[in-house]
């Protein structure tokens, strides 16, 4: 019996040999040394083309199967679902007044019970058309990528779109899925290992340029593993030594799409687990900023930390997100002014991710970090562009909060984004009351005022 089977199982180590040497030659070849020279043999970009071609046919075929079968398309929300003029508080309530009452305005009472209309119409108005609420989830797509994630529309049409679709899957799931896992997991060692050796170096010119080298191939092996395909705009405003790189925040792949166009140094809290183990390796290489639980929330400890960073220009720039939080590929919301407060060069960059391919937004209250990086890999690929906008500093008589909102403003008008002035952590919390008494307190200027006119008439 023994000798029955020794054979065979010769033949499988043999044949499983083989695969596993032919799986490595071709990640060596293709990607990991591309990687390292920063090379690319448009491989991606092909696929790119070819991924476009068949969600264009998908799409065409969807909607003609919903034509004969009399199926209504899901229609994606506009960022305009209520038109309205812009007007002022007191302007809406005296139109209300004069529609609802035939007195004269001028003799007309402090308070009238038509007033409530006015606020219990701005109330529904926000509820159906909120434009917070709506940044904090998934883009719907017009046409269709055939990723049941990405479209209302998914249903039965024909056969071959069935069979497109599982076909797809498979190679999804059954080839890309594997081959990005050995990736991520190469790049995040290679980058643990290195990173490690380079910081046993002395501190010098040396260290630095192989620091520099080890992270830009670690981070390109990692966007390999997205199959991200990278267009990069206006590369003579890249960050320089002792500035402050800000960017929008979709998703924690941002940092790895920056990161493998250019060395930054990183700002967070120290972690414990494997990214805990990345953190400490990297700090042996790069002077990264990370901070204890404790003192995270020590404005003043923060700032002085980023301040003696950027005056040593030797220092790579640091690389922030202003937002503090993971905001949908359509708006850029409130910048948090401690970054701007330092007095260092600001340069501002733009991402804009394509939802076609796969959407690279984060929900982290709806999906957790291994899951996000899952469906990330699972996907088709990530597109984005990147666009580095000329620097930046704080103008005369200019304040934290203004030259924030500056900076915030040439990002949104780049990206194509909508730019909003609310804060990107009523994610996770309640609209602040100063919200609502700025509204109370508009209200009660208009009934004073009334009332001063009065008087002197």
């Amino acid at each position: 019996m023994e000798l029955f089977f020794n054979p065979f199982d010769n033949l499988l180590c043999i044949l499983l040999g083989i695969s596993f040497t032919v799986w490595f030659t071709l990640l060596l070849v293709f990607i990991i040394v591309p990687a390292i020279f920063g090379v690319s043999f448009g491989i991606r970009r092909l696929y790119m083309k070819t991924l476009l071609k068949v969600f264009e046919w998908a799409t065409l075929r969807i909607e003609r199967g919903a034509k004969e079968n009399n199926h209504l398309l899901y229609k994606p929300y506009s960022n305009a679902i209520i038109a309205r003029e812009p007007t002022s508080l007191e302007e809406e309530i005296k139109e209300i007044r004069r529609s609802g009452s035939n007195k004269d305005l001028d003799s007309a009472t402090e308070f009238e019970m038509s007033d409530i209309f006015y606020f219990a119409r701005r109330g529904v108005e926000s509820i159906m058309d909120d434009e917070v609420t709506k940044r904090f989830s998934a883009e719907e797509l017009e046409s269709w990528n055939l990723l049941t994630r990405s479209n209302y529309n998914f249903h039965y049409i024909s056969l071959r779109l069935t069979v497109l679709w599982g076909l797809g899957l498979l190679i999804r799931y059954g080839f890309l899925l594997p081959l990005r896992l050995t990736l991520a997991v190469t790049g995040v060692g290679l980058l643990v290992f290195l990173t490690s050796v380079v910081g046993l170096l002395p501190n010098g010119k040396m260290k630095n340029i192989l620091s520099e080298k080890v992270h830009l191939m670690c981070y390109r092996i990692c966007v390999r593993a997205l199959t991200a395909i990278i267009t990069y705009h206006d590369s003579e405003n890249k960050p320089k030594n002792g500035g402050i790189c800000v960017a929008n925040h979709t998703s924690p792949i941002d940092i790895i799409i920056l990161a493998s166009d250019g060395c930054y140094a990183m700002v967070g809290q120290i972690h414990g687990g494997l990214m805990g183990v990345i953190q400490r390796a990297m700090v042996k290489a790069c002077p990264h900023v990370w901070f204890e639980r404790s003192e995270v929330k020590d404005r003043h400890l923060v700032a002085k930390r980023l301040s003696d960073h950027v005056e040593d220009k030797s220092k790579l720039p640091i690389l922030i997100f202003p937002e503090g939080t993971c905001i949908n590929n359509t708006s850029v919301m409130m910048f948090k002014k401690g970054s701007f407060e330092i007095g260092a060069t600001v340069y501002p960059v733009a991402i804009k991710y394509d939802p076609r391919f796969g959407d690279a937004f984060w929900n982290s209250s709806k999906f957790g970090m291994v899951n996000y990086l899952l469906r990330m890999m699972s996907s088709w690929a990530i597109v984005c562009s990147v666009w580095y906008l000329p620097p930046m500093s704080r103008e005369e008589g200019e304040d934290a909060v203004q030259f924030a909102n500056r900076v915030k403003a040439a990002i949104a008008r780049q990206g194509g984004l909508v730019d909003l002035l609310w804060d990107g952590g009523l994610k996770r919390a309640k609209v602040k009351d100063t919200f609502k008494e700025e509204q109370q307190k508009l209200y009660s200027k208009m009934l004073v005022g009334t009332q001063e006119d009065r008087s002197r008439s």
